[in-house]
């Protein structure tokens, strides 16, 4: 066990530090993940273009972007532990995969709900 509180600021910067280094390395190497983000950012800009609610639209995001994030790194558990063409191995990126999927759909229906109304109005 390493010393040190739990609540000291060199180890959380510490902790972040790692965490960015995650995101980045996800950034560089999933043109999924780039496309989330650059659709969240759309999605953001439109909402508070629209001057429609964020809350949703920010919670959203994240799901997918988390759900993203936690698909690569299960894809990189696997990988290594099975480097091989395994049945399990499939299972378990597929399921990954689909979280994101079905995380995704979500975000899209939260976006229809809420920017939807706003672009109605807008239009007409």
């Amino acid at each position: 066990m390493s010393g040190g509180s739990a609540l000291s600021l060199r180890r959380w910067v510490r902790s972040a530090g790692f965490a960015w280094a995650g995101i980045a390395h996800t950034y560089r190497t999933q043109a999924n993940f780039r496309i989330e983000v650059w659709a969240a950012v759309l999605a953001l800009g439109l909402a508070l273009g629209l001057r429609a609610p964020l809350a949703p639209i920010l919670l959203a995001c994240a799901l997918v972007l988390g759900l993203e994030l936690l698909n690569t790194a299960l894809e990189a558990v696997v990988d290594l532990a099975s480097p091989g063409l395994h049945p399990l191995a499939k299972a378990a990126k597929d399921a990954a995969a689909g979280a994101v999927l079905v995380g995704s759909l979500g975000a899209l229906l939260v976006g229809v709900a809420v920017l939807g109304p706003a672009l109605l109005r807008l239009l007409t």
